[in-house]
């Protein structure tokens, strides 16, 4: 398991916008409750929440098109929710460093510096993050919706395979190249200047709305015969 490097984020826009439609997209985030059968009895309280009966912990997780599971983070308790995972989990460490590969794409007529996932509505309104409507009104959004809908069942089939086949999550360490290294320790001699800027960007709600806006026209631009793959 490991991050994408430059020739997997070429291939994920491609194959992403080919089924899909999107443009820039480089997955589907989202996390589950994992049912912890044998949980202390000191822990079951902040492990338990009022939706679920049992204690559980939480796995955050991004997938792609072809059930790559390339991020998972695991091991909040469950009476949290996605966005105290988001809040604590390591998803963007190596895009704040300035380490992940540059991957501009355009669309509308408007280029971002940035990939972005696919996630549902409690998500914040971070540029990496592409929602769908909460209640579209418009042929346009509604359009954009459903297909922003069907395209994230990919990280929701992932999550099935685990489920179903038992699989175990191994622990893992993130391995950066010499490279990587000396780009993030170069930043943070800096004194994170760079890390501010680009917290910034991530977060730029004005951004988030204009990518947004320019996925629906995109989306809705599309020809009549293409169908989305899910």
């Amino acid at each position: 398991m490991r991050s994408p490097n430059a020739h997997d984020v070429a291939r994920l826009y491609s194959a992403h916008e080919e089924r899909y439609g999107f443009r820039g997209m480089l997955g589907s985030i989202d996390c589950m409750h994992w049912e912890w059968r044998n949980c202390p009895v000191a822990a079951k309280g902040q492990c338990t929440r009022g939706d679920y009966k049992k204690p559980t912990l939480m796995l955050e997780a991004v997938a792609s098109y072809d059930l790559w599971i390339w991020h998972s983070f695991f091991w909040m308790a469950g009476s949290n929710n996605d966005i105290n995972v988001l809040n604590q989990s390591p998803i963007f460490d190596k895009l704040k460093n300035g380490i992940f590969p540059s991957a501009p794409f355009e669309v509308n007529g408007h280029e971002y510096s940035k990939g972005y996932y696919l996630a549902d509505g409690i998500y914040p309104d971070w540029v990496t993050l592409v929602k769908g409507y909460l209640c579209p009104t418009e042929q346009p959004t509604i359009k954009f919706t459903r297909f922003q809908a069907s395209a994230r069942k990919d990280v929701e089939r992932a999550f099935g395979v685990l489920q179903d086949n038992g699989f175990a999550l191994s622990k893992w360490e993130e391995i950066f190249t010499t490279e990587e290294m000396e780009n993030c320790m170069e930043r943070i001699q800096n004194g994170g200047r760079d890390r501010d800027i680009i917290v910034r960007e991530i977060r730029d709600r004005d951004l988030h709305n204009q990518l947004t806006e320019d996925l629906v026209e995109h989306i809705w631009n599309l020809p009549p015969t293409f169908r989305n793959a899910n």
